[in-house]
């Protein structure tokens, strides 16, 4: 069977340029919706995709598995995990199973690096003022939040994530002393990519 002729069934919308580029290489069939499809409509789907293209809404279990057609031979995760597909289900019925690892590791780093700015400067508090017409005007001691420059950032798991936020901390003038808790070796000083003449010591789970 030629590329062309691949039923791909995409159970979400997805960008763009990611549809256009499928319906140019396969069969493809979208969600044009965006609803995320129920039991019925996974199970109608898995008995006519040759490629099953589902999201993290998804639930693909075992009886959905047995359930789905002779011709379906990828479920082509859009998606870093599969806890939501029953793998071992899938590959006993001979189903390769794929995802996306890696692919949100700098931008989850990036919004946890929003998520610390805006607490210690109270960004949503304020916002929340102006929006609703309480400001009457500044005050040496109204809304005043924490400054990061050379605080202690606390890390707990230092795996790619962890050290995409750790090199934000230490790069972007934050000058954080970086504090991590894993279950796996620290990771080498060299992964974090520090910059030239940036000097590095280890304590226990510490880097500084």
């Amino acid at each position: 069977m030629s590329a062309s002729n691949l039923k791909v069934v995409l159970t979400r919308r997805l960008p763009d340029a990611v549809e256009t580029r499928m319906r140019e290489l396969f069969d493809a069939e979208l969600n044009l919706t965006d609803a995320p499809m129920d039991r019925a409509a996974l199970e109608s789907a898995m008995q006519r995709a040759d490629v099953l293209a589902p999201t993290i809404t998804d639930r693909i279990d075992a009886e959905l598995i047995a359930g789905a057609g002779e011709q379906l031979k990828m479920i082509a995760n859009f998606g870093a995990g599969v806890d939501h597909i029953d793998v071992e289900a899938a590959v006993a019925r001979g189903i390769i199973v794929t995802n996306t690892p890696g692919v949100l590791t700098e931008d989850t780093a990036d919004l946890a690096m929003t998520l610390i700015l805006a607490v210690s400067r109270r960004v949503v508090e304020g916002a929340q003022v102006m929006a609703e017409g309480r400001f009457t005007g500044w005050t040496p001691t109204w809304m005043n939040g924490r400054k990061l420059w050379g605080k202690r950032l606390g890390i707990v798991g230092m795996g790619r994530i962890g050290q995409a936020l750790a090199r934000r901390a230490r790069r972007s003038g934050f000058r954080s002393t970086i504090t991590t808790e894993s279950r796996s070796a620290p990771p080498s000083r060299r992964s974090w990519a520090q910059p030239t003449g940036m000097t590095w010591t280890r304590c226990w789970g510490a880097w500084t």
